[in-house]
């Protein structure tokens, strides 16, 4: 039962002393979703009381179900936006079909992360690099950044995808600009970052909304053209199936795919990040993270909650004020739901201008051009996957930004892996020791004898570089090469069409009168090659426990390759499967 309802682990055994700390972090980082979950709804193009419901059902439900005790569940930018872009193809944003498609994706979602939790799929998301990802990531940031401008301008900009429209008419409509809206996005902002610089745990973004409602409500701002909220609908969200028969489900699907993979990736990163620091005290698992994450969308669903994940800002924040357990989630949910009972009043003045820069301070953050620069100065293929990654987002949009992002991934992967590294060895003197002779300047090298190391595993993608590399360094060698060692330590698998091409490499060098022997076989490498016959073929006296063994072989007889007799071979190899 502690496996499927992780709650169970802890729950039992709370202690007294948890509680000061669990109630603490809970109602600051409750204090920080409300401005928060507002804003991101609106940027999900939905009711800001829609940010508040997403707040409330699904981080109860993780703490039920979640094996973090820090991650802080709720709405974000990133899910936000790819809420917008998705269902904004199927709907005018705000209305009610908009809002039924937006939580129908949430229980599309959270059905998905279900699903591949318990199949153990949670690996998926390794398919993104972290390059990848970056430059994602930084791109997504600009394009969320951009599309408040309207509400920090306050004007109406014409909705688009590409942000060079949006910033093109914003120029052009330059004497549209409400400059009201624009002194409080931009003292909005500033406030925010000077709360972060005072101390992380002060709630920046809820001073700021208070500072922006009594602004606009004592000098009447709204009668002057700054846009506000308006009216909340009071209420906790009642129950509601969603709507399973609605003609764009299966148009949807690629949505929900990749949003369930992005949240989980989200979220998974922060929750490894901040349990280093609680090693001791419990264990993540991936796929019950994943489950956890998708209960929470599923339930959620049923209570007009749109997609949502664990969120950085708000789990550091929850870390930092001194959660113990999941029972500082169930602490904010109840300040939402006593926010939506009571307060959503006090937010009818709230200006959309500071709902904007809460959005933009939160995106920006994002923005990692440090982590540009280092790989352009130490790897310049990442730094391609990355730049290639932020470009086709930016230029593209946030949907085909992610497909682009998974094809380099794995493009870069398969080319990679079709031209691994291979190292010529020699001798390190007054040693048993082969090492790469392209790193090492005192090192013995013989004219007589080649020996190869492949560092990977050697499949059909990979075995004509390792074929062309092999007979490059022979005919490099000229007429005295003997004796080639391929050396197998770094091999981890072989297969079919590798093996047959390493036959035929071996047949054409016993042709040139040139011996071949191998080293190093690991355990499951070695099993195989004796389940195709290829040893038995080749004969175990071929085969060595390390590179100089085959050498002291080839060495007995003086060089002459047609005096070898690797019988003598089983006298100092002792090649035998069960004893290795």
């Amino acid at each position: 039962m502690k496996n499927y309802f992780p709650i169970l682990n802890w729950l039992p055994n709370y202690k007294k002393e948890y509680l000061s700390g669990d109630l603490s972090a809970g109602l600051t980082v409750g204090v920080m979703l409300i401005p928060q979950g507002m804003a991101y709804a609106m940027l999900a193009g939905l009711p800001p009381v829609y940010g508040l419901y997403a707040a409330l059902v699904p981080q109860v439900v993780y703490a039920i179900f979640g094996t973090s005790r820090q991650l802080a569940v709720g709405p974000v930018a990133m899910d936000s936006l790819l809420v917008a872009a998705g269902v904004s193809a199927f709907a005018v944003a705000g209305t009610e079909n908009y809002i039924a498609l937006a939580i129908l994706l949430s229980l599309m979602m959270g059905i998905v992360q279900v699903a591949f939790g318990v199949l153990r799929l949670g690996f998926l998301v390794n398919f993104l690099s972290k390059p990848v990802i970056s430059g994602f990531t930084s791109a997504a940031a600009l394009i969320i950044g951009i599309s408040q401008l309207k509400h920090l301008l306050g004007v109406d900009l014409v909705k688009n995808k590409y942000i060079f429209n949006t910033l093109y008419e914003a120029i052009e409509r330059f004497q549209e600009i409400n400059w009201l809206a624009v002194a409080i996005g931009v003292g909005g902002i500033v406030l925010i970052r000077l709360s972060k610089k005072v101390h992380i745990a002060i709630p920046g973004a809820l001073v700021t909304v208070t500072v922006g409602i009594l602004v606009v409500y004592l000098f009447g701002l709204d009668q002057l053209g700054v846009k506000i909220v308006g009216v909340i609908p009071q209420g906790v969200p009642v129950f509601a199936i969603p709507n399973l028969m609605d003609e764009h489900v299966m148009e949807l699907i690629p949505i929900a795919l990749t949003l369930a993979l992005i949240a989980f990736m989200e979220a998974i990163s922060v929750a490894k990040a901040i349990q280093t620091n609680h090693k001791d005290e419990y264990e993540l698992n991936n796929n019950q993270e994943m489950i956890g994450l998708g209960m929470g969308n599923v339930v959620g669903s049923f209570f007009g909650c749109y997609p949502t994940t664990g969120g950085f800002s708000r789990s550091a924040v929850n870390d930092q004020a001194g959660a113990n357990t999941n029972l500082a989630a169930i602490f904010s949910a109840v300040l939402i739901g006593l926010t939506l009972l009571f307060l959503t009043p006090l937010f009818y003045y709230l200006p959309n201008a500071v709902l904007a820069a809460i959005i933009m301070v939160a995106v920006f953050g994002l923005i990692d051009s440090k982590y540009a620069l280092l790989l352009w100065k130490t790897n310049r293929e990442d730094f391609f996957m990355l730049f290639t990654a932020f470009v086709v987002t930016l230029g593209f949009g946030i949907k085909e930004g992610i497909g682009a992002g998974v094809l380099i991934s794995l493009v870069m992967m398969i080319y990679r892996t079709t031209r691994p590294h291979i190292a010529v060895l020699g001798k390190l003197p007054n040693t048993r020791d082969y090492r790469n002779i392209g790193r090492f300047t005192d090192i013995e090298v013989r004219k007589d004898v080649l020996i190869l190391r492949h560092d990977a595993q050697l499949y059909f993608a990979n075995t004509t570089n390792f074929v062309e590399t092999v007979k490059q360094h022979w005919e490099a060698k000229g007429p005295d090469l003997k004796f080639v060692v391929i050396h197998c330590g770094s091999i981890s698998h072989i297969d079919s069409t590798a093996l047959q091409a390493v036959r035929e490499l071996i047949h054409d060098l016993n042709k040139k009168g040139i011996e071949v022997a191998f080293s190093g076989l690991i355990g499951p490498v070695r099993d195989y090659l004796f389940k195709t016959g290829f040893i038995n073929e080749m004969g175990e006296n071929r085969f060595f426990l390390d590179v100089q063994s085959a050498i002291d072989c080839f060495d007995d007889c003086e060089g002459n390759v047609d005096k070898i007799d690797f019988k003598h071979a089983l006298q100092t190899n002792v090649f035998k499967e069960r004893e290795i």
